[in-house]
């Protein structure tokens, strides 16, 4: 599945790139993160609920095969609010998110919108360069929101992550736990 084969690759980069300065302090600060309804830890019948409510799609899931306790999910928006065409993917733990991701290729206008949306409610960051993705970030209790846009060919391509590290230090916490009692 392309889809998937971008997924990976980008979720590696994400988690690769080094921390953003620390944002400015939004006027709300204990905000969960969030973007268009999509919240870092969200139970996946939230984010199904929310897909559905913005343009009647649906969430298409698998559990791992390596580790049923993890599933990853799939889904296109075509929410008009949202600039577009997006895609979603989610990877949950014990059908809660870890990682949440919206990408798609974006028109300049939309990319200042979704940019201009994260500064409003989390507070003004600079924008980090890495080869030739550009990042800004930010951070709150142990969660993440980060938005990434690079130019591919004649294209701009942006996504939002939603990273839950509460709920991927849990997984790894119970991974560690389960591979010291099968040695």
């Amino acid at each position: 599945m392309q889809t998937r084969a971008r997924f990976f690759p980008t979720l590696a980069v994400l988690l690769s790139l080094p921390g953003a300065a620390p944002a400015q302090m939004a006027a709300v600060d204990t905000a969960p993160l969030a973007f268009h309804g999509f919240r870092a830890g969200a139970p996946l019948s939230e984010i199904a609920e929310q897909v559905a409510r913005l343009d009647g799609g649906r969430l298409r899931c698998e559990r791992a095969k390596v580790d049923r306790r993890v599933t990853e999910c799939r889904g296109l928006l075509t929410a008009p609010e949202m600039g577009g065409p997006v895609e979603l993917w989610v990877s949950a733990v014990d059908s809660v998110s870890s990682v949440l991701t919206l990408s798609a290729e974006v028109a300049g206008d939309q990319l200042d919108a979704w940019r201009r949306d994260l500064e409003k409610n989390y507070g003004r960051v600079g924008a980090r360069v890495q080869g030739p993705q550009w990042m800004m970030q930010w951070v709150r209790q142990n969660r993440m929101i980060r938005l990434t846009w690079r130019v591919e060919a004649a294209s701009k391509v942006a996504s939002v992550s939603l990273v839950d590290g509460r709920v991927l230090d849990a997984w790894g916490k119970e991974r560690a736990r389960r591979a010291a009692r099968s040695s």
